[in-house]
């Protein structure tokens, strides 16, 4: 699943690309992905890119026109991605006979797809006069740049729960999920598992400080690139996410992986479990 570094990437990526240009089209390739019927998509057309803006782990399209602005606000999902070309494909999208779940075509004959693989369809689009209008929006809470050590500090003591939930957790810190979740946990060396009401003064600040440098540099990674390569580079740059089996490039010691029935995560036992290796939670479930 895309997160804040390549979603802010492709934020960039899009805003040099479009803005002052007008929609020339606007075509649904998936139903399911369209969660608003009015406005209507096609109510985007003639209207120009004002800005491209990022909440989060969403996608704002900011368009101006008669009247008041409208924003095409969208979520990539575990499997959605954004394909963008030069010049757009003029054969019509067929609805349900391709992964393209929505295509955009400028006036200057380059646009988008968004894109979904897999049959567990989650992507999600919005047409809506501002971003608020999306719940998930309106929901979110304090993006990472604005997250000061003592509001970091007031969020872990706000519930005794895992440190890794807390980090993902959207309604909380909006933009960190599973994969930058891991690679934050380790820059800090703390467990997944650590709950937060626990953090003494020392790990609060280590952990704040891990925040901001992993997702600094992720950000720096992903800003200029083009959208083709932003998944390929966030594999690279991953120390523990997706690394299960490999050498810890700290301590050398094995990368160990915890799974749960639709996700896992990974860390390294000597970084940050003193030595320890976490059970398995499916495997946890079928001794019991």
């Amino acid at each position: 699943m895309p997160e804040m570094p390549e979603v802010e990437g492709l934020a960039r990526f899009l805003r040099e690309r479009t803005v002052g240009r007008a929609l020339e089209a606007v075509e649904v390739g998936a139903i399911s992905a369209l969660k608003t019927f009015a406005p209507a998509p096609a109510e985007l057309v003639g209207r120009q890119i004002f800005d491209v803006a990022r909440h989060g782990k969403w996608l704002d399209v900011v368009t101006t026109g008669d009247g008041e602005p409208l924003h095409l606000v969208f979520h990539l999902a575990r499997a959605g991605w954004l394909r963008w070309y030069e010049e757009v494909p003029r054969t019509a999208v067929r609805p349900g006979r391709s992964p393209i779940a929505l295509r955009v075509r400028l006036d200057d004959g380059a646009g988008f797809d968004l894109t979904e693989a897999g049959t567990r369809k989650r992507l999600a689009v919005h047409v809506v006069p501002r971003p608020e209008a999306v719940e998930a929006v309106a929901t979110l809470g304090v993006e990472p740049a604005e997250l000061t050590v003592d509001r970091l500090r007031e969020l872990l003591a706000a519930r005794n729960q895992q440190v890794k939930g807390l980090l993902r957790d959207q309604s909380v810190i909006a933009g960190i999920g599973n994969a930058y979740s891991d690679e934050i946990l380790h820059a800090a060396r703390i467990s997944p598992f650590a709950l937060t009401r626990s953090f003494d003064e020392e790990t609060v600040a280590r952990l704040h400080r891990a925040v901001e440098e992993v997702l600094r540099s992720a950000v720096e990674q992903a800003s200029g690139k083009p959208a083709a390569e932003l998944k390929d580079s966030k594999r690279r740059s991953m120390r523990v996410h997706g690394r299960t089996g490999q050498p810890c490039p700290v301590c050398g010691d094995t990368v160990r992986e915890v799974s749960f029935a639709d996700s896992s995560l990974q860390y390294c036992p000597t970084c940050q479990t003193e030595g320890k290796i976490l059970a398995d939670r499916r495997m946890s479930k079928l001794l019991r």
